[in-house]
Parts: structure tokens; C-alpha cells; sequence
């Protein structure tokens, strides 16, 4: 039985050594890096310098580090090439700010988690993350998908409508190719990470993932 790597990008090292513990005991391999740029070596493509057998699984990545913070870390995860601008990502911090977690969210954050945490929703939370991750890496999964006039260049990160390209953020683009990926089916709160609001007891979604609607483009700024 393989273990799943994770790896916590965390400058509070009394915290890191709980919740690697803890993750141990739960069946998990456990990596810490103090600095965001000692972790963004480990997650790098092995064109890059890393290794397949070292990137791992998931990343736990705390909002305030001393040399990088953490948006920006999300940011450049999600900028790396291949297989690797996929890796979940749950972020933690100790701000109460709601604008925080929604910016996390839309720059590409899977999930967020508010500190002090209790061990066992951050347990829950990874699992959720990393059974989202294995289905949607399970599916075949074309370098672009065609709905209409509308195209999707996973590689590329890139979605245009009849030939122009329309502008997403990355949280809109993690969002379209989820629901791309099951066209035609209703989507559970597993298999999508949707939170428009950081208040879940007055939010409540279901969806069929079919495009109903054609995407416009950003009016270009004048």
C-alpha cells in the first residue's frame, strides 16, 4: 500500500512536527519546508530539477512565510508545467480575513483552512482533495476539449470561444475543466471545490456540468 506524500510549505516548525505526526499515524508520508522557496524545489517538474518520486501529492501551504507568501506560492504552483500545476493545494492561515480565502480560491487553491484547526477536519480536507485529484487524473484526458465554439487547451491553460481568446483566472479555468471533464453529470461537493462563500451553512450548489451558456470576453481595458 502506497503512502501519500505531503508536503506542508510552513515556517511555524512546532506546528509542522504535530501535524506531520499526526499525519503519519493516518498513513501518510510527510515532508516539511520552512521557506516557500525550499518548498517550490520539491514540487518542480523533473525537467526542472526535481524528481517524479520526490513531487508530492498534495501541498499544505501556509498565507504568511517569510521569503514568499503564500498566494504567490499558489500562484507560481499553478504556473509550473505538466502534471504539476495540478497538485492540490490547501491553504492555511491565521488572518480571519474573508477576502484572504477568497483570493486564495480564485488564484487556484483547492481548499482553505482557518487557524487553529482541529487535526481531524485538516485529515478530512486532505482526503476530500486528494479523492478529487485521483478522479479527475483517472479520466482520459485530451490536450483540448470542444464544446461548440467553445475550446479548452488544458496544456496551455487556455480557453477561447469561435477563435478569440477569453481571459479566466485560475480559479474560473480549475473550475470550467472540472465541469468540462463530466459534461452532462451533476457534480457532489467531492468532486468540486466550489465555495462562494466562506460561510458554508448559507451556501448551497448543485449543477449539471453541461455548458448552457457561451462564455464572453473581458472587455479589454480602455
Amino acid at each position: 500500500m502506497t503512502t501519500p506524500p505531503i508536503l506542508m510549505i510552513e515556517d511555524d516548525t512546532r506546528l509542522a512536527q504535530m501535524v506531520g505526526e499526526y499525519l503519519a499515524q493516518s498513513g501518510f508520508a510527510f515532508t516539511h519546508a520552512p521557506e516557500a522557496l525550499a518548498g517550490l524545489a520539491q514540487i518542480q517538474p523533473p525537467a526542472a530539477g526535481g524528481t517524479a518520486a520526490d513531487a508530492p501529492d498534495l501541498v499544505i501551504l501556509d498565507l504568511m512565510l517569510p521569503d514568499v507568501d503564500g498566494l504567490e506560492v499558489c500562484r507560481r504552483i499553478r504556473a509550473l508545467p505538466g502534471p504539476a500545476t495540478r497538485t492540490p493545494v490547501l491553504m492555511l492561515t491565521a488572518k480571519g480575513d474573508p477576502m484572504d480565502r477568497i483570493i486564495g480560491l480564485e488564484i487556484g487553491a483547492d481548499d482553505y483552512l482557518p487557524k487553529p484547526f482541529e487535526p481531524r477536519e485538516l485529515l478530512a480536507r486532505i482526503r476530500a482533495a486528494l479523492r478529487r485529484h485521483t478522479e479527475g487524473a483517472a479520466a482520459p484526458q485530451p490536450q483540448a476539449m470542444r464544446f461548440g465554439s467553445l475550446e479548452i487547451d488544458r496544456d496551455a491553460r487556455a480557453v477561447s470561444v469561435a477563435g478569440k481568446p477569453a481571459e479566466l483566472t485560475s480559479y474560473q479555468f480549475n473550475l470550467l475543466v472540472a465541469m468540462a471533464e463530466r459534461a452532462g453529470r451533476a457534480l457532489t461537493r467531492d468532486q468540486i471545490s466550489w465555495k462562494p462563500s466562506t460561510d458554508r451553512s448559507t451556501c448551497t450548489w448543485a449543477a449539471s456540468a453541461r455548458p448552457s451558456r457561451p462564455m464572453r470576453r473581458r472587455p479589454s481595458a480602455s
